[in-house]
Parts: structure tokens; C-alpha cells; sequence
């Protein structure tokens, strides 16, 4: 329903103030291994990230409290260098409801551990859209942009598309960066491929999925579990495109990571010939999480 009046809200973009702060995104801080650093600076930290993450406006769109996109950023930070560098690890996961439930879906679930980035205490951070000052400040708008992007194809098909751009534009501009985690040669599991992946044509199944999984799927097991899962179940096979063309896809990985779970939860409810469907193509298409699907058909 909201991505539906969007149109409406945009022809009165130019009469009406709009309003931002799209996120309600929890911040953790946590530096459980560094020792002899004033920890103060974890607090401060926190809050500023807070204020930056759901202070700012993102999208230009206009969103009531209720509608604001739940996250979680938690920090570990493993090593400080000096009084300002930071190095560790950044987890992101992103929810969103499930109609007509007291459900919310997982809709993002990652680790990124190259973070590295400069701060000093009480320092602000602004947003640039044309000069990006610091590393943090691009890791922040890039996952921002992310969540957002990712929530917005679980409502239109290929929704996401603005904002997977603008994550993509992010990464362009840091290429010259010192920090890890932007350039196409340091991995193929980084901010990089990412969003590469997501704006590919070969990916374009993937996408359509997010949105058949959620929209035809999860939205409707309210009204009609069966008809819901069974659209799931169909849904899959678009999967299988993207697994087939680029096994070691790492939006894939991603995809799987936040909801092989949720799969093996829903499905644990079908019947027999769905389930052992289900279970052969996710076996195939995502053999780390094999021995979970396979657990599936010993149910029946």
C-alpha cells in the first residue's frame, strides 16, 4: 500500500513540505577486544551514527512514523589505530512487515568486514551527495541506500532500482579510496559486487523474486497460506536462473543468508510433493544450507 501512493504523494511533491527520515535504524557499537582506549568514544559514536541514520532524508518521499524501515547496524569494532581510525566489522539487518500479521520478514542480513574508517570524537557527519568526506559517511549512505533499495523491490517489481543506483554511484566515487571493500578486485563478496550483481541483467530474476516471494507470497499467506506458499514454491525457479548463470553470485549468497530460515519455517508446513520440490531446488542452488532443506522431508 504505501509504494502504491507514492505516485499520488509525488504530483504533490511541489505544494507540500516532504518529509524524510525513511529509517528507524537501531545502532550498536560494540568493542569487546580493544583494551586501553577511552570507551566514551563507542558512546559517542553510536549517537552520532544514530542521528545521521534516521535523521536524514533519503528517498524524497514521504513516509508516516508507522512506515519507517526498521534496520539494525551493529559495529564490532576489532582494532583503534592511533585516537581516530576504527577497523572491524559492520552487520546490517533490515525488516519489513508482512501484511495483515503481526510478522515481520528479514529482508537484509549481512556482514561486511572490511570496515575502516576515521572519526573523532563529538565529530558530525554530513551527507554530500557530491563529495563524500569520509569513509564512514559512504559506508553509512551506501547501506542506507541498500536497505532502501532492497525494501522497495519487496513492493513493485525491480522497486529498488533508484536507490541500488545510488549505491552504485556511491561506489564509483570511492574508487580511489584507501579503504577496503569498494574496488571489483579485492573480492568478489564486497560493496562492489554487490550492487553489481543487483543492476545486472543476468540478476533481473533475482529481483523479480524479492518481490513474487513477499508480495505474492508472504502478503497472501494471511488470506491463503496454501496459495501463498504454492506461489513461493513457482517463484523459485527464478532462483535457479540466477544460480545456473553465476553460481557464485554474491547477491545470492545474500538473499540466502537472510531467509533460508524463513524457507525451511514455511515450507515445513507443505505437503509432500511441494516440499521435496522445494527442498531438490534449494539443495542445488544453495548446498551450504543443504543439510537444513533435506531435514524438510524427514518431517513427512
Amino acid at each position: 500500500m504505501r509504494k502504491l501512493i507514492f505516485v499520488f504523494f509525488f504530483l504533490l511533491m511541489p505544494l507540500m513540505k516532504v518529509s524524510g527520515q525513511e529509517l528507524r535504524c537501531n545502532v550498536q557499537v560494540v568493542a569487546p577486544s580493544v583494551q586501553g582506549t577511552n570507551r566514551n568514544v563507542f558512546q559517542t559514536l553510536r549517537e552520532t551514527i544514530y542521528e545521521f541514520m534516521n535523521n536524514q532524508q533519503w528517498t524524497g518521499h514521504v513516509y508516516e512514523n508507522s512506515e519507517r524501515i526498521e534496520c539494525t547496524f551493529h559495529f564490532t569494532i576489532d582494532e583503534v589505530i592511533g585516537v581516530d581510525q576504527f577497523r572491524g566489522s559492520l552487520q546490517i539487518q533490515a525488516r519489513r512487515p508482512v501484511y495483515n500479521s503481526a510478522y515481520s520478514t528479514t529482508t537484509l542480513n549481512l556482514k561486511d568486514d572490511n570496515v575502516d574508517f576515521r572519526y573523532g570524537e563529538y565529530e558530525q557527519l554530513v551527507y554530500n551527495k557530491n563529495n563524500l568526506e569520509s569513509n564512514l559517511v559512504a559506508l553509512l549512505a551506501y547501506y542506507a541506500n541498500i536497505v532502501l533499495g532492497y525494501d522497495y523491490d519487496t513492493f513493485s517489481p525491480e522497486g529498488g532500482t533508484p536507490w541500488f543506483e545510488e549505491a552504485e554511484r556511491i561506489v564509483g566515487m570511492m574508487q580511489n579510496a584507501r579503504e577496503s571493500g569498494w574496488k571489483q578486485f579485492e573480492s568478489r563478496q564486497n560493496r562492489y559486487w554487490l550492487v553489481d550483481n543487483l543492476l545486472e541483467e543476468d540478476h533481473r530474476p533475482l529481483r523479480e523474486f524479492y518481490y513474487e516471494y513477499h508480495r505474492s507470497g508472504l502478503d497472501q499467506m494471511s488470506e491463503d497460506p496454501e496459495e501463498g506458499r504454492a506461489n513461493i514454491a513457482e517463484s523459485m525457479d527464478l532462483l535457479k536462473k540466477v544460480y545456473r548463470t553465476d553460481p557464485s553470485s554474491f547477491a545470492l549468497q545474500v538473499l540466502f543468508d537472510a531467509k533460508h530460515q524463513e524457507f525451511v519455517n514455511i515450507f515445513s508446513e507443505s505437503f509432500s510433493m511441494e516440499k521435496a520440490e522445494v527442498v531438490n531446488t534449494l539443495s542445488e542452488i544453495n548446498p551450504t544450507n543443504s543439510d537444513a532443506y533435506q531435514k524438510l522431508l524427514k518431517d513427512n
